[in-house]
């Protein structure tokens, strides 16, 4: 069966290739999973599809109907092709590109799990099937290259940190929810370092992004039903409770203790510790929603030094 659809002619890494784009409803059909496990990993084309990412990516596509993202698809054709540019003298790179599809046994060199994704959403709400996807194609070579290209294709990706994932997620409520609190929580503001998961060692900084955003989680945990607004509230009041009965904290903020000594010295300021103090807020809100500040009291009776025993095989190894 001929197929045809539009295409811009490029080359990369002296090897022509192929900028295409093609609806959602099509790739399904164009782009069929291959079960690599059955094949020795010296074997495979591509790496084996982890089955649990496609529901999340799919859950990802159906719940932001009106926002998701995709980048493109790579893939490898091994039939002939013909490219037909659309000037009359064949001087266009834009054109429409011709294959049998019968025999282009494509390999996915990039973005399978997304074409399963696509795939699983699209059996829920067959309308995406009108959106598009950029792919590119080029052509199938060999064992060897296909390999090659899948390595360059991920060696070179960098994720994000954490922090960074947080500052940018606008779907995400907890995180719209911490970047409100470290500007009015007095004890945060100015002190959270937004691009790192940890702190070099001369920071300025007391805590990290990350850390605050997995302790206001587990303050906030799974209340799907509380409102933005309702979050920031109870994030907001919590933190400032907390901070007033871990003095050091304030101290640095202030500029009356170095952020360096505190970090050094003490793990009141440690990812673990406010972790373990947003689990606490959550137990104490729901148990005592009239004397949780009460009970919060007994932080201020903490001896926070790393020289403490209490803390040994509980968030201090050796």
């Amino acid at each position: 069966m001929l197929i045809s659809f539009p295409a811009m002619q490029g080359v990369m890494g002296g090897r022509e290739y192929y900028s295409c784009l093609m609806k959602l409803s099509t790739i399904p059909k164009m782009f069929t999973y291959r079960d690599w496990a059955a094949f020795t990993p010296e074997q495979r084309e591509q790496r084996v599809l982890n089955q649990k990412r496609v529901p999340e990516i799919s859950k990802y596509i159906l719940e932001n109907e009106e926002g998701y993202l995709f980048a493109s698809i790579t893939a490898s054709y091994k039939c002939p092709v013909k490219f037909v540019s659309s000037s009359k003298d064949n001087s266009s790179n834009i054109g429409e590109l011709r294959m049998e599809f019968d025999d282009a046994d494509f390999v996915i060199n990039d973005g399978q799990h997304r074409c399963a994704g696509i795939a699983a959403a699209l059996k829920e709400n067959p309308a995406l099937g009108e959106e598009t996807i950029s792919v590119l194609l080029f052509p199938y070579e060999n064992l060897s290259r296909v390999q090659q290209m899948f390595s360059d294709l991920n060696r070179n990706v960098a994720k994000t940190s954490k922090s960074i994932d947080i500052l940018y997620d606008k779907r995400d409520q907890i995180s719209r929810v911490t970047l409100e609190l470290i500007e009015r929580v007095n004890a945060f503001h100015g002190m959270v370092d937004k691009d790192s998961i940890s702190l070099p060692v001369r920071s300025l900084k007391l805590f990290t992004l990350s850390a605050i955003y997995d302790a206001t989680s587990e303050l906030l945990g799974n209340k799907n039903e509380a409102t933005f607004n309702e979050e920031v509230s109870r994030a907001i009041d919590y933190w400032k409770t907390v901070s007033e009965f871990i003095p050091m904290w304030e101290k640095v903020h202030s500029g009356d203790m170095k952020s360096i000594d505190l970090r050094q010295e003490y793990i009141c300021a440690h990812s673990v510790v406010l972790r373990a103090i947003g689990t606490i807020g959550a137990e104490l809100i729901d148990s005592y929603p009239d004397e949780w500040k009460v009970k919060l009291k007994k932080l201020s009776d903490v001896d926070w030094r790393k020289i403490n025993p209490d803390w040994e095989n509980v968030c201090i190894v050796a």
